[in-house]
């Protein structure tokens, strides 16, 4: 699992032993590695693709989200609502080749990087971005940052 995922052996064993809570960008190696999509590492088994959690849940400590679309095989997308608090960051490593993300801002103020770069989204604005590649969020404001985040997987 570890030579798959790029997760040490030592983090999977804590993970496994309930010892440690996986950041974003675990899961997404996690995901990554056996080519799954985020929302099946994140919602109960079981949990029907068009079903709406309506909780909040934390995750690695720094968002807070909602899954509104679990992953839809037949769509190949999965829908989440996230905030993150003021002067928060979260680095995402590369996801699968063909991972499409969407980006909606809700409420207040969001950098993006991608390719190294960081752009601020306020309020109202869309950004629409190959996943492959290192990614981030961040906010830089005294207030939350609210979002929807689509990700699109490529059809087999």
């Amino acid at each position: 699992m570890s030579e798959r995922t790029g997760v040490s052996k030592a983090m999977l064993g804590q993970l496994e032993r309930q010892e440690s809570s996986p950041t974003m960008a675990t899961l997404w190696k996690i995901a990554k590695g056996f080519d799954l999509p985020l929302s099946v590492l994140i919602e109960e088994p079981g949990t029907p693709a068009n079903h709406s959690s309506y909780k909040n849940r934390k995750l690695d400590g720094i968002f807070e989200y909602k899954t509104l679309f679990a992953f839809d095989p037949l769509l190949a997308c999965e829908m989440f609502i996230l905030r993150l608090p003021p002067g928060k960051e979260s680095l995402s490593s590369a996801h699968a080749c063909g991972v499409i993300e969407d980006i909606v801002i809700i409420s207040g103020e969001l950098e993006v990087m991608l390719n190294n770069q960081w752009q601020c989204l306020k309020t109202g604005a869309v950004l629409r971005f190959n996943a492959d590649c290192e990614h981030g969020y961040k906010n830089l404001t005294d207030q939350d940052v609210v979002f929807h985040n689509i990700i699109h997987y490529p059809k087999k």
